[in-house]
């Protein structure tokens, strides 16, 4: 009885952990840190959560400005937008998982041309 007193006790321990995590809003200004194939930047990012919504702003040296707009389902994240480089168009996608309400990590999809990783710390 007392083992599963303790393994109860565990389990609502772990799921207001997972529960809390999932619940931070992504709301703010963020500074990311890119790596790709063809090389790396240090994009800021603002961002505004509405329930699962996401929209906001991009702004970088390498790709320039852009609205962006995705979504926050539990602690993932996943926001998009189109760039102009060199007369060419890409879909950026950016996908990744909220690590804490100040951090997050993920991949970068640059349309196709090269992937990447990124980690972001909010400002």
């Amino acid at each position: 009885m007392k083992k599963a007193l303790t393994l109860a006790a565990i389990s609502f321990a772990l799921a207001g952990a997972l529960a809390a995590q999932a619940r931070v809003d992504v709301t703010g200004k963020w500074l990311f840190t890119v790596q790709t194939s063809a090389g790396g930047g240090t994009p800021t990012v603002t961002l505004k959560q509405d329930g699962e919504k996401l929209t906001g702003h991009y702004s970088s040296q390498q790709l320039g400005e852009a609205e962006l707009t995705g979504t926050v389902k539990g602690a993932d994240i996943k926001f998009m937008f189109g760039a102009d480089v060199q007369g060419a168009h890409l879909d950026v996608t950016y996908t990744g998982t909220i690590e804490s309400k100040d951090s997050m990590k993920g991949t970068v999809n640059l349309g196709g041309l090269g992937d990447g990783t990124f980690t972001a710390k909010r400002q």
